[in-house]
Parts: structure tokens; C-alpha cells; sequence
């Protein structure tokens, strides 16, 4: 489990063909001289298995239904990716609980900048909307977002100054993929109606 409370952006040192897959490798010399093999980190919001350790790098393996269900496989050498160490046990919950399981990609439709804020509407599959609620919680590539508006096919939120700067998300042109989790109790209300009705 995470937070959405990004802890740093990695620098993807390479993406390696591994087929089916990919590796991908990473540089953050802080997060690798604390990681082990087996921890899982999110990457871009996507929950990743820590597969090698060297010199401040880690490496995960990525799979064919990872790479066609995030932005995972757009990521190139030189290119930066949001990433957060799980969840322990006992430590402050600052953003809301995300798995890691990424729902499916948005695409940002809009971006309003106001000064040091900005305003993105991404659009989303339909079905994923009905697990959002205006000021509920959403997940956008593992950051941890208040929904302002949410629309049948698109939803809207508002970030602040230091996100833009600490995250990916600031350097996002209109068009950008992102990976979507909804709220995970979302899902189970939603499923609970589904069986119910």
C-alpha cells in the first residue's frame, strides 16, 4: 500500500528489452541505499517489484499487461517518474490509501495555469467516473489529488505550487498519459451496488 505522497523523481537510466517485457532502471541514490530486493516502490503510481540494486539505481521488471495498461512503456532514458516507497505500518496516512493497481490511462484534456497554480482536466474511460465524487480522492501518476469536478468522461483538479514542482505532473502538456487508481473504497461501494441491484 501507499499514500500518493510522492517521495522523490527518479531518473530513468534505461529501458531494457526483456521480452515480453522491460526492465526498467532507475537512479535515486537516497531510495536505493534504503531498498532491498522484493521491496515494492511505485513508479509513476504503479506498484513495482525492486529486481536489481546498484550504485543508487534499481531496477524492476515490467510485463506486457503493465506496459499496455500505464504510461510505463512511454518512459525513455533521461525521462523522470514519480516515486514512493509503501506504506509501513503504524506511519501517518497523509494522502489517502493507494494500492498501486493502476485502473487505466487518462489523458490530460485541459491545463489552466494561474500563477503558481494550475487547473487539469483529464479525461478518463466512463466507467471509471462512477468511482469518483467531487471532493473525494484520486490517484494521478501516484500522486495523491482532490477531485474538484467530475464529469461523465473527465474530471478536474487543482495543484498546488509544490506539487508541480516535486512531481511529474508539472511538466505535463495537454495530450500527457497518466495512470489512473480511483479511491479503493470507491470501488467496493460500487461493486457492492452492482451485486445488489
Amino acid at each position: 500500500m501507499f499514500t500518493g505522497l510522492v517521495e522523490a523523481l527518479g531518473e530513468v537510466i534505461a529501458v531494457e528489452s526483456r521480452p515480453p517485457g522491460v526492465r526498467l532502471v532507475l537512479r535515486h541514490a537516497e531510495i536505493a541505499k534504503d531498498a532491498e530486493i522484493g521491496d515494492s516502490i511505485a513508479v509513476n503510481g504503479c506498484c513495482l517489484t525492486v529486481v536489481t540494486l546498484e550504485d543508487g539505481t534499481f531496477g524492476f521488471d515490467a510485463g506486457e499487461e503493465t506496459l499496455s495498461r500505464t504510461n510505463l512503456g512511454q518512459l525513455a532514458a533521461e525521462s523522470q517518474a514519480n516515486i514512493e516507497r509503501s506504506l509501513k505500518l503504524g506511519e501517518r496516512l497523509g494522502g489517502h490509501l493507494v494500492t498501486g493497481h493502476i485502473d487505466a490511462m487518462g489523458t490530460l484534456d485541459d491545463r489552466q495555469d494561474d500563477a503558481d497554480w494550475s487547473y487539469f482536466w483529464f479525461k478518463v474511460p466512463r466507467p471509471l467516473t462512477r468511482q469518483m465524487a467531487s471532493k473525494g480522492s484520486i490517484t494521478v501518476d501516484g500522486v495523491s489529488l482532490t477531485l474538484v469536478d467530475v464529469e461523465d468522461e473527465r474530471f478536474r483538479v487543482a495543484l498546488i505550487p509544490h506539487t508541480l514542482q516535486v512531481t511529474t505532473l508539472g511538466q505535463l502538456a495537454s495530450g500527457g498519459k497518466v495512470n489512473i487508481e480511483t479511491d479503493l473504497l470507491a470501488k467496493y461501494v460500487e461493486r457492492q451496488l452492482d451485486c445488489s441491484g
